[in-house]
């Protein structure tokens, strides 16, 4: 608080006075009383007043770090919203590819800093769950790569999709799972294909990954029977476009909870912690 100010009146009609004295004469002596027009008595007396000083402006162009955060944590919510209803990227159209891509990319901009998985590496470990692929946008489980179509040419319904990573063993594994339509009135099949990978660091946020094996569980009503491994086919029997499940990605964007990654073919893939 700043020093009282001394005058005959307050300085701020918004401040009242502490004190009130009688204004004392040059000899020291109390001033007599003065009359006014009217014939009433006055006296005038010294005024003491506090003004306080005013409160600093407050800078709302703050750029700080809590800024930035605030920013990341909006563009991962609006990327969030951009996504979902899309069944994962099987029920989106141009516009909705189009949209996904523009808030993953103003979110890959906002991160605090590049990807680099030589310092964050532990980042990747645990159990990801796959919210949304634009490569599911062609309709095949397959993504931009040859795989079996969804729809009504085979009985496949797409259940969730997994990605485990252990960044000790540095397996790397997809999980689907998927329902597989029976002839009435049998039940559907419920199982769930496990795609078992190895990966390696390719750059300060590229990953390769290479196929190993395929291992197929039922699940539900059929969960005792045991796991079936998938035979692989030689490569020299594939066709020349087949997916052999091997590839290489980019990490975009990576926080202990959200994860964005672009292909070798451009496929978008946003990843949350499961």
């Amino acid at each position: 608080m700043a020093a009282p100010s001394w005058s005959s009146c307050c300085a701020s009609t918004a401040a009242r006075p502490l004190l009130s004295l009688p204004l004392p004469s040059a000899s020291g002596k109390s001033r007599e009383p003065c009359r006014t027009s009217s014939g009433r008595k006055t006296q005038r007396q010294l005024s003491i007043c506090a003004v306080a000083d005013a409160p600093p402006a407050v800078d709302y162009a703050d750029n700080g770090s809590g800024a930035g955060t605030e920013d990341v944590a909006s563009l991962k919510i609006k990327l969030l919203s951009a996504v979902s209803g899309l069944n994962r990227g099987l029920a989106a159209t141009q516009e909705d590819l189009d949209r996904a891509d523009a808030v993953a990319r103003q979110l890959e901009l906002a991160a605090p800093e590049p990807v680099d998985l030589a310092k964050d590496l532990d980042k990747l470990q645990g159990r990801w769950r796959l919210v949304y692929s634009s490569a599911f946008s062609s309709r095949t489980l397959g993504g931009s790569r040859p795989g079996p179509p969804t729809g009504r040419l085979l009985p496949i319904t797409l259940g969730q999709v997994f990605q485990r990573i252990d960044v000790v063993s540095s397996d790397f594994d997809n999980i689907v799972e998927l329902e597989l339509g029976a002839p009435w009135p049998l039940p559907p099949v419920e199982l769930t294909a496990t795609l078992a990978h190895k990966f390696e660091l390719t750059g300060t946020a590229s990953i390769k990954i290479d196929f190993d094996k395929t291992t197929v569980k039922t699940t539900g009503n059929l969960s005792q029977l045991p796991p079936l491994e998938v035979p692989r086919i030689p490569d020299g029997l594939r066709p020349p476009a087949s997916n052999t499940g091997s590839g290489e990605f980019e990490v975009t964007y990576l926080d202990d909870d959200t994860r964005v990654t672009r292909g070798d073919r451009g496929e978008l893939r946003v990843f949350v912690i499961s």
